[in-house]
């Protein structure tokens, strides 16, 4: 579904989601995103925004998640400058207004939360796994192949140096072994 970060390429999350045993218990119901003051704060999936304004004195977004179900899913994110307004519709990646440095449990962070009806959800579960990734993909080598160029190896002869296979398994000792 989401194909991008709230904000930044990869930003490191300060805080996780920490799901209250019930609910009304103490909990993290959303993660923390490290964000700079000023930072643009973009729509993780298409939808429509649900509110936008000033909660308790902090700048909130929500947005309601196309084709996610009834209840929709809404994805929530504070402390946020808005520059959208509740009913504007947002495609994936746009804009929503800019991160706010006055946050509400953490500073220079993103608040972004995710919730279906009145239950809270883990909102990195929306984010493909590559971009959950910590790096770049990399190759690894496939044991018993040999190199471009490389002769194949004959089966059951040892390379110089290496002990002998029996055939149980186990390795054999080899001349001048103790």
């Amino acid at each position: 579904m989401a194909r991008n970060w709230p904000v930044g390429t990869r930003p490191a999350v300060l805080r996780g989601w920490d799901p209250p045993a019930t609910p009304y218990g103490p909990g993290h119901r959303g993660v923390d995103l490290a964000a700079a003051d000023g930072a643009p704060v973009r729509a993780v999936a298409a939808g429509r925004v649900s509110f936008a304004g000033r909660v308790a004195g902090r700048g909130v977004v929500s947005v309601e998640l196309t084709g996610t179900g009834d209840p929709a899913l809404r994805t929530t994110y504070e402390p946020v400058r808005a520059t959208v307004h509740k009913g504007d519709r947002v495609a994936a990646g746009q804009v929503l207004g800019t991160a706010e440095a006055a946050g509400s449990h953490c500073t220079a962070c993103l608040h972004w939360g995710l919730l279906r009806g009145d239950t809270y959800l883990d909102p990195l579960t929306l984010l493909p796994p590559w971009l959950l990734n910590s790096g770049p993909s990399r190759l690894l080598p496939v044991l018993g192949v040999p190199l471009p160029g490389e002769r194949p190896k004959p089966e059951g002869h040892p390379e110089p140096g290496e002990r002998p296979v029996t055939r149980h398994g186990h390795a054999g000792r080899a001349a001048g072994d103790g």
